[in-house]
């Protein structure tokens, strides 16, 4: 008997991942953005959705790390890292671009 590995709406650390998103969503939701859970891998990284203006945001890459990251590590240690499915990197983004 095969068993499915956990998905992201069956995963045990996913009511405390949620719990740690719900914590930073009102300043997310403050610049018009929002995060999607879309998996938490078997290597403990989880893969979110940047949602609204955080998909086109060119901070979006540091709120990611700065902010979404420290604060899901911060309540789940067991994370080892946070990937956004949908973000710019820094190093990509237009010269000059400001906010």
């Amino acid at each position: 008997m095969n068993v499915a590995p956990d998905t992201a709406e069956t995963h045990p650390l996913l009511p405390r991942v949620e719990q740690a998103l719900d914590g930073i969503r009102p300043y997310l939701a403050a610049d018009g953005g929002n995060v999607r859970v879309l998996e938490i891998t078997d290597d403990m990284v989880l893969r979110l959705e940047l949602l609204g203006a955080c998909g086109t945001c060119p901070m979006s890459a540091m709120t990611l790390k700065a902010g979404v990251e420290e604060s899901v590590k911060k309540a789940v240690p067991e994370i080892r890292s946070v990937e956004a499915v949908n973000v710019t990197p820094m190093s990509e983004q237009p010269a000059g671009q400001v906010r």
